[in-house]
């Protein structure tokens, strides 16, 4: 077997996502891997000590109370992002923010700026009120239906 052979050999495995390729004739033996080595893998993580496994049931009850006081806290409507993309409270970075907790929007107020795909959208309210919480993180990316604010 010459070097083309091994050559297409490897094509063949990336083309069709192979990761061993063994290989037997009179007098020959070829095997090819690519990516790590699973065998080696599962006999070093065989070797390891074990980690102790603590039960910690106290955080987890303490966790549940504070999850109900925390839904009290989530007062008015909330309004979701129309779209997938960056969110953004100021028009720039040097600019104040658009609203801002304890502010009084009327209808079709500027709220942010949604950025999708290099366009800068503006979410305008859909009904008149007071911010009551600023949820979404300025910078950071937002979904489809992600709660960007409480409006009450």
């Amino acid at each position: 077997m010459d070097l083309k052979e091994i050559r297409k050999i490897v094509e063949l495995m990336n083309e069709h996502g192979l990761t061993v390729f063994d290989m037997s004739k009179e007098g020959f033996h070829l095997k090819l891997r690519k990516g790590p080595d699973l065998d080696a893998l599962r006999g070093m993580m065989a070797a390891a000590p074990a980690a102790p496994v603590y039960a910690a049931p106290a955080p987890a009850a303490a966790a549940a109370p504070a999850a109900a006081a925390a839904a009290p806290a989530a007062e008015g409507e909330a309004i979701t992002s129309p779209m997938v993309g960056t969110f953004y409270r100021k028009s720039s970075p040097d600019a104040p923010p658009f609203v801002n907790v304890g502010d009084a929007v009327s209808e079709g107020q500027t709220l942010c700026i949604i950025e999708a795909m290099k366009v800068m959208n503006e979410i305008k309210a859909e009904k008149s009120g007071t911010i009551s919480a600023v949820i979404a993180e300025d910078g950071n990316p937002v979904q489809f239906g992600d709660i960007l604010f409480r409006i009450k």
